[in-house]
């Protein structure tokens, strides 16, 4: 789909492509880092220091009461969710290299790319790197394959893969848990991981890096996320056998595991009022990340600092001690 095909001031353009479809994705060629529409001056310029306290850095709860239909739009929550579109600045540490990040248009995904796909494409070209917007539906493995072939065809090859894209739903009891809604859950969070990968590895040369989204929710399961959990304990386990597997070749995989974090994955995934309007009160800095804040985590990751990590798992949740 060619991202001029949707408005980024249309309010219903990304969810009537993704309701019709499944899932959203993104390509992106990346330049001084993942998230890249801060520096539009030399890849080298000053990086300023500013100093902050994390509890009052972002607004905390309570919440308004907000419900959107699935996929959410960012721009409709209150407050909107910090993508780094201006607060994240680039360190130069991933100039040259190529990335698949699925599900990059909005949330964590939409913030280690920089509601729309076109919005972020536009945020990434103005930094004078190249991006391709790619929608369609990550259940189908076919797609998954067509997806990293033309990723690497329009970016000239393939040096980053985020596995990101995710399907959540708040389910309070296994008996109201359908086969349909637990497939949609596997079949986006597992076997998209698997056939992606799968798919990128004879294309990845040696320094390459996987990154997989994974969750806090792999280690301390929520009742009712019971088939997000599974997802997301399958993902930690598939990184650390996966990076032993890929070890020989220098690909290096490791994965994030967040906690809550302000994304739209949080309004359309039918959570109580009440329990969304104290959504991250309980982690100790009181408040939800949010996505900019785990931005240069992915970058560390998918840069070659880090090149002694794989089969890792690394945090980030206002202090709640996972992993």
């Amino acid at each position: 789909m060619n991202p001029s095909e949707t408005r980024p001031d249309s309010t219903s353009s990304r969810r009537q492509v993704l309701s019709k479809i499944g899932v959203g994705l993104f390509a992106a060629t990346t330049g001084p880092a993942l998230v890249q529409a801060q520096q539009t001056a030399a890849v080298h310029a000053p990086i300023q220091s500013v100093k902050r306290d994390p509890v009052a850095q972002y607004v905390r709860p309570p919440f308004r009461p907000q419900r959107q239909p699935w996929p959410a739009l960012a721009g409709q929550m209150g407050p909107r969710p910090d993508h780094g579109e201006t607060s994240y600045q680039g360190s130069g540490r991933l100039l040259g290299r190529k990335a698949l990040i699925t599900g990059g248009d909005s949330g964590i995904g939409r913030a280690a790319a920089i509601a729309d796909a076109r919005e972020v494409v536009a945020l990434i070209r103005a930094a004078g790197r190249k991006a391709v917007a790619i929608p369609s539906d990550l259940r189908s493995e076919a797609f998954c394959v067509r997806l990293v072939a033309e990723s690497a065809r329009q970016l000239g090859g393939l040096d980053i893969l985020v596995n990101n894209a995710a399907r959540q739903q708040n389910t309070e009891s296994i008996l109201d848990l359908t086969t349909e809604n637990f497939d949609w859950t596997m079949k986006t969070n597992i076997y998209a991981t698997f056939w992606l990968t799968k798919a990128a590895v004879p294309l990845m040369p040696p320094g390459a890096v996987i990154i997989t989204t994974a969750s806090v929710q792999a280690y301390d399961p929520a009742a009712n996320l019971l088939d997000y959990a599974q997802t997301k304990a399958a993902q930690v386990a598939f990184t650390k056998s996966l990076a032993k597997q890929l070890a020989p070749r220098g690909i290096r995989v490791n994965a994030v595991a967040p906690g809550p974090f302000w994304t739209p994955l949080q309004v359309c995934s039918n959570q109580k009022d009440e329990a969304l309007a104290q959504f991250g009160a309980q982690t100790p800095l009181g408040r939800p990340g949010q996505p900019a804040e785990l931005a240069a985590l992915y970058v560390a990751l998918a840069s070659q600092e880090t090149s002694d990590s794989t089969g890792q798992v690394f945090g980030g949740s206002g202090g709640a001690g996972f992993p």
